[in-house]
């Protein structure tokens, strides 16, 4: 499933082979396609389906803004609650630079201070 939202925008849906989903993040997430982000991942979370894991792919992230680093956080917080692991796929430079900036990065990704990207997938 792929939604379309204003400015290019788009949040893609696949499930993996390992029963997961992954969400494909296309465009800027800012204020206004924060929320859609929230609400597609939190759907799943909270579906009852037997996935151990959220994979958000961020091949195609042009820009995120604190708003969207918000959503990161309550779709954190989400998974946590759920009993499930979020995982930030193929963050670009920009992204890991503003987690790194608000001391964000091991909180959303597991990884040690100062590891960089993180352990998670490029």
């Amino acid at each position: 499933m792929t939604l379309r939202l204003p400015d290019g925008f788009r949040l893609k849906t696949v499930p993996t082979e390992a029963g997961d989903l992954c969400v494909r993040v296309i465009g800027d997430l800012d204020w206004d396609t924060a929320d859609e982000l929230t609400k597609v991942a939190r759907g799943h979370l909270e579906s009852g389906t037997p996935s151990r894991a959220l994979r958000l792919d961020f091949t195609d992230l042009a820009t995120c803004d604190s708003t969207g680093l918000a959503a990161l956080l309550m779709i954190h917080r989400c998974a946590v609650a759920t009993g499930r692991r979020l995982h930030l796929d193929h963050m670009p430079d920009h992204l890991v630079r503003l987690l790194e900036l608000t001391g964000t990065l091991a909180h959303l990704t597991g990884a040690e201070e100062g590891a960089g990207r993180g352990t998670e997938e490029r």
